[in-house]
């Protein structure tokens, strides 16, 4: 089997736990050079890792000739510069979420990608559970009805020092907005992979515990095309951890008390059913099988940037951009 060669730009928490261990054990990739910005800490990831190469400047990387593809995990307002730069290389992409500081500079990245052919991907991995697909099953199946409304929690807790590694995360230039460009992206993904494109969003975004220059609790109230409306609600303040989605149809209903666990009730008359459907051990291992696979059998990848893009345009209007 034909592997794919893989650089990686950015060797934080997500790339050690997950990144890296995904493409070591996926049998259609492999992990060949390491960029960090810090030559020693990018020499003592190699080595801990059992990684060939490293670089301290990302660009020799990309110059690097036995690399076909490029995973960028560095802070999101680098990710349309870096997945530009790996384009005009002729490095295929896979980029960490949310894919852009907004949807201007993913069009600048999804253009820069066309330009050169290369594939671009964004790392909404949810989009493999199987609790996501056993949703979409049950919506072909009409077993509870037309979706009415669809509410997601996703609470984090989360107030970083100044002197935090993920101290970027609540600073606006470099991650765009708190909670909802983190971890609600993933969320808004997952309602638009089941309810298609958004035709009205309202929100609300507020500061409610933390003095900072983002938000730390956002709602955002949506109805999409098919009909269908939904609330998501993230913040970094509360104390109790959600990850919740619940779904209310004309004949039934669907819930899931965590998303990450796989488990999901259905509830249709006097009737409940309750399922498992857990995710891979590693999150990550089926969107870099995918992408990879995506650029053996040329392909688009499951998880395109025009995915990107359009949790993107959500974004925009969640924040007023």
């Amino acid at each position: 089997m034909r592997k794919i060669s893989w650089g990686i730009i950015g060797a934080g928490d997500i790339v050690r736990k997950r990144i890296v261990p995904a493409m070591q054990e996926v049998l259609n990739s492999e992990v060949v050079a390491i960029a960090r910005g810090k030559a020693d800490m990018a020499a003592a990831f190699a080595a801990e890792f059992g990684i060939p190469k490293w670089y301290a400047d990302y660009r020799e990387m990309l110059g690097d000739d036995e690399i076909n593809a490029v995973y960028i995990a560095s802070p999101v307002h680098l990710h349309a510069k870096h997945t530009i730069a790996a384009a005009e290389a002729g490095k295929h992409v896979l980029c960490e979420k949310p894919m852009a500081m907004d949807a201007t500079e993913c069009d600048r990245a999804i253009a820069a990608c066309e330009v050169n052919n290369v594939k671009l991907g964004i790392a909404y991995y949810r989009r493999f559970y199987p609790v996501v697909e056993r949703i979409r099953r049950a919506f072909r199946d009409d077993e509870i009805g037309k979706p009415v409304f669809a509410q997601i929690n996703s609470f984090e807790a989360f107030n970083p020092g100044p002197e935090h590694p993920r101290r970027w995360f609540v600073e606006k230039a470099k991650s765009g907005g708190g909670p909802m460009m983190d971890f609600g992206c993933h969320r808004l993904e997952i309602l638009l992979n089941l309810f298609g494109k958004a035709s009205r969003v309202e929100s609300i975004n507020a500061n409610v515990a933390y003095d900072r220059e983002v938000e730390d609790t956002s709602a955002a109230l949506m109805q999409f095309e098919s009909g269908t409306c939904a609330s998501l609600v993230v913040t970094h303040a509360a104390q109790e951890s959600q990850d919740t989605l619940d779904i209310f149809g004309t004949a039934g209903s669907i819930h899931i008390a965590s998303l990450n666990s796989g488990e999901i009730k259905i509830v249709k008359g006097y009737e409940t059913r309750i399922e498992m459907h857990p995710p891979s051990a590693n999150f990550h291992s089926p969107l870099i099988e995918d992408f990879a696979d995506a650029i053996i059998n040329d392909r688009e990848p499951r998880i395109s940037g025009k995915t990107g893009r359009d949790v993107a345009v959500i974004e925009d209007k969640i924040y007023g951009r």
